[in-house]
């Protein structure tokens, strides 16, 4: 399976010689590839090379199944290649599989059954999901769960709060029917809610009141100076000992929460995406190659962790990227299979081979798109402007 990686060598050029995003990026394409590597085995599928990255081979060996593991001169990526592939796209070789035997047959991709190429291809999202899974857990195990009470210090003059009617004491219980357990939850919620209106339980000196609120698009700095448009309500958090706290997490609870928070990606890069294409939201906020390499080095100062948190982030959009049904990605794959699953036989070559090339310029427009979004954030502020 091919594996998408919209990733130039632009990006590596800053911090550390780049070892925080290629160490991101590494982790992220093992287990994509592992994930499709793992339930090829499990169907009986040969597999004849697994690689991270792509080009002339650096280093590798052979494994007792006969699979060539090895690391390539280009890091931006990797595949698997099934038996009977002809490239890392896993095109079939028709001349090889025309001249295979029936027993060889058995371990080629091609021409296992529809439903275990499907569970094949699934499988690298998965891996994926699962990695950032296990990746959020390990750290809520490691560091406990920081939790500062959703409860309102202060109001900001002529915001969304104000206007809502907010008042300094205030605790949020629930946003649109979501339980809110802490101000972070309420952050994160409302910094993706942009221009829409959302309905809050607060509970005001043991009373429930309802509110509803419309957060405003501003522009804002992080830590490390970038600039991001999210949803502001306009409060502030009450930072009383008694509304902080850091709290322990156990093993199954840490899973239930990883799960939780992998969700919670998922979810608000849908919405952010289905915003984009209703015309409620700008792309300019989708990033690319320099900008994932910028993230990494520049997260990578605050620590293992914060790299690690990153990590599972990508891992996840990476992994929903691959789904999308799109020829040429996972997702593209299991749409020509469904179709196959309904007509009882696959759709023909060419039809194949024409939505393969349609994939392929999405990909690449994508690509050329997110990149010129990640220039676009270093020009001069006039640049800016003229190149808008």
């Amino acid at each position: 399976m091919n594996f998408l990686n919209d990733i130039s060598a632009l990006g590596i050029i800053r911090c550390w010689g780049g070892l925080p995003f290629l160490f991101v990026l590494t982790l992220v394409v093992f287990f994509h590839e592992l994930g499709h590597f793992l339930i090829a085995r499990l169907c009986g599928v040969r597999v004849s090379v697994f690689s991270i990255g792509f080009g002339p081979e650096l280093v590798g060996f052979n494994d007792p199944h006969g699979t060539r593991w090895k690391f390539s001169l280009i890091p931006l990526g990797g595949y698997v290649k099934f038996f009977g592939d002809d490239n890392a796209a896993s095109a079939p070789d028709r001349a090889a599989l025309a001249a295979m035997s029936e027993v060889e047959r058995k371990h080629s991709f091609v021409h296992q059954p529809v439903g275990s190429r499907a569970a094949i291809v699934v499988a690298g999202p998965m891996a994926n999901f699962l990695l950032a899974i296990a990746i959020f857990a390990g750290l809520f195990m490691l560091f406990g769960r920081p939790s500062a009470s959703p409860r309102v210090d202060a109001v900001q003059p002529a915001s969304a709060a104000a206007a809502a009617g907010f008042q300094p004491g205030d605790v949020v219980l629930k946003i649109d029917g979501r339980p809110v357990e802490s101000f972070a939850d309420m952050q994160r919620i409302v910094s993706t809610s942009a221009g829409e209106t959302l309905t809050f339980e607060v509970d005001r000196g043991g009373a429930r009141i309802t509110l509803k609120a419309t957060p405003a698009l501003q522009e804002v700095k992080d830590n490390f100076g970038n600039v991001n448009k999210i949803g502001i309500l306009g409060i502030t958090r009450s930072n009383a000992p008694d509304d902080t706290n850091v709290q322990p997490v156990g093993p199954l609870k840490a899973v239930v929460l990883g799960t939780e928070e992998t969700w919670f990606v998922v979810e608000r890069t849908l919405s952010y995406i289905g915003r984009v294409f209703i015309g409620r939201e700008s792309a300019d906020q989708l990033g690319g190659p320099i900008r994932i390499a910028e993230v990494s080095c520049q997260v990578a100062t605050a620590g293992l962790a914060a790299l690690m948190q990153l990590t599972a982030i990508l891992s996840v959009s990476i992994g929903l990227l691959n789904l999308f049904p799109i020829p040429l990605l996972d997702g593209g794959h299991l749409l020509f299979y469904g179709i196959e699953a309904v007509r009882g036989r696959p759709l023909s070559e060419r039809a194949q081979e024409l939505g393969f090339r349609i994939g392929f310029v999405v990909v690449v427009m994508l690509m050329i798109f997110t990149t010129y979004n990640d220039i676009i954030r270093h020009l001069p502020e006039s640049w800016r402007a003229f190149g808008s």
